[in-house]
């Protein structure tokens, strides 16, 4: 009888070693190891890839440029995040936390794709035909062309693929489906590289659109090998406070359109509705009596510029270490803007707890949110308070200079939409032209911008 072979693979990233490992040396996890045997009679990896293997070489002048269909998903805010629809033949990875609403996303799509006379096949490896039923009629969604299939063997999967053709494919979730020659159990890191592999060869060959949802893991990356996110064309991040009905669907990667583009939803009880204003929704709570410690910030998230409320608290503490938190902001930014505060305005906070929250739930983290997150911090330390009709824009270098940021038209543009009087601006970012109405106040360093916009 042959001996066993087994080997180690880093759950996290895909490392494999001979034997078991604490701490894994590619991606530095602890505890991630998990044993698998080894099969000498089947291949590392089984993809042929025959859809993506050409004999002749091309130059790149000679090449023939096609345009892709794209399918409507029946959602502006979704179309808007793949770039326009999804393209025919692609492969999109959705990836969120347990009930934040991915699988009412890709039902509520199958539902607009279905009526448009193409045909869907649900694979729902997790749930019951019977469970998907109840979710679709809360749905509303009742028609001919969705076909349901619930099956974890990839074998079974791809027979039912190849009798229905369907124009639109759902894998509810990739963790879920195992191949049945490749020894370790569902969800493992060979598991989820190889029945990938599958799907993608399929789309590709079929010109199928696959829809893929995966697991996140405890910090919120996407569960499974990294390698996991290149394989597919779009990586999708369904990101919510479980405490709010908000929803953001964040654009990781994508192939076909512009990165770090979002979408905003709002979760209610007959499924996902869009929220084609979301600065009205940011600042609708906004109490009429302006507190210290409240500014607002225009930032840029792909092609849409956000205005949203920065709040800051700096509370008196007794104990040697003060608390730094931030809530929706990068928190090595905020140290830094802290540092820079101190040193180049004299506001000291080393007996101080600070906190930041980005009201709405949603993560702000591009530098131009620099300027809005100092003045909130500087107006609640002096008892102060920003000009209720100000919008602040700027990044906040180490020398206390306030630089130029992207997009510095559409930012002024979106304030002055919603009403705002003044915007303050990093000094020569705009330029010479101005055809707007809303005051521009240009700024050079952040003790200007102190003078300028701070009411007592």
């Amino acid at each position: 009888m042959a001996k066993i072979k087994t080997k180690w693979t880093c759950q996290s990233c895909g490392y494999e070693a001979p034997k078991y490992m604490g701490k894994c040396p590619e991606c530095g996890s602890w505890g991630s190891f998990t044993e698998e045997l080894i099969n000498n009679e089947t291949p590392i990896s089984k993809i042929a890839a025959s859809c993506l293997t050409e004999s002749k070489v091309y130059k790149i002048n000679e090449i023939k440029s096609e345009e892709k269909a794209r399918l409507k998903t029946g959602f502006d805010e979704f179309d808007r995040v793949l770039g326009g629809g999804a393209v025919s033949g692609s492969v999109i990875l959705i990836a969120g936390d347990p009930g934040i609403g991915k699988s009412t996303l890709v039902l509520q799509t199958a539902k607009t794709i279905a009526k448009e006379g193409k045909k869907v096949l649900y694979i729902c490896a997790e749930e019951s035909s019977t469970q998907v039923k109840l979710r679709a009629e809360r749905l509303n969604v009742n028609s001919e062309n969705i076909f349901v299939y619930s099956q974890t063997d990839i074998e079974n999967i791809k027979k039912e693929i190849k009798n229905i053709k369907p124009d639109f494919l759902i894998i509810d979730s990739i963790q879920a489906v195992f191949d049945r020659e490749i020894t370790s159990s569902a969800g493992s890191v060979s598991q989820i590289r190889e029945c990938t592999n599958v799907f993608t060869e399929i789309a590709k060959a079929e010109n199928i659109t696959t829809v893929i949802i995966g697991h996140v893991t405890k910090d919120g990356s996407i569960a499974g090998p990294r390698v996991l996110e290149h394989m597919t064309d779009v990586v999708l991040n369904f990101e919510g406070d479980k405490y709010k009905t908000y929803r953001i669907l964040r654009s990781i990667k994508n192939r076909f359109g512009c990165t770090n583009e979002i979408g905003i939803f709002n979760m209610a009880e007959n499924g996902l509705c869009e929220i084609t204003n979301p600065c009205e929704i940011f600042l609708s709570e906004r109490s009429g009596a302006i507190t210290p410690g409240s500014t607002i910030i225009a930032a840029s998230e792909g092609s849409r510029i956000l205005t949203a409320e920065i709040q800051a608290l700096v509370s008196t503490t007794n104990y040697p270490a003060p608390r730094r938190v931030a809530n929706g902001a990068d928190y090595n930014r905020l140290l830094q803007i802290l540092a820079v505060i101190e040193k180049r305005i004299g506001l000291k906070f080393n007996n101080s707890d600070v906190y930041v929250n980005i009201t709405g739930g949603i993560e702000i983290d591009e530098p131009a949110a620099d300027l809005g997150i100092a003045l909130a911090i500087i107006t609640c330390a002096r008892d102060v308070i920003v000009s209720p009709d100000t919008v602040l824009v700027g990044e906040i270098g180490l020398a206390g200079e306030i630089r130029k940021v992207n997009n510095i038209e559409k930012r002024i543009a979106e304030a002055q939409k919603l009403g705002f009087k003044r915007i303050l601006v990093p000094k020569g970012n705009l330029g010479t032209s101005s055809n707007f109405e809303i005051e521009i106040v240009e700024t050079e360093k952040i003790a200007d911008a102190i003078t300028c916009c701070i009411q007592r």
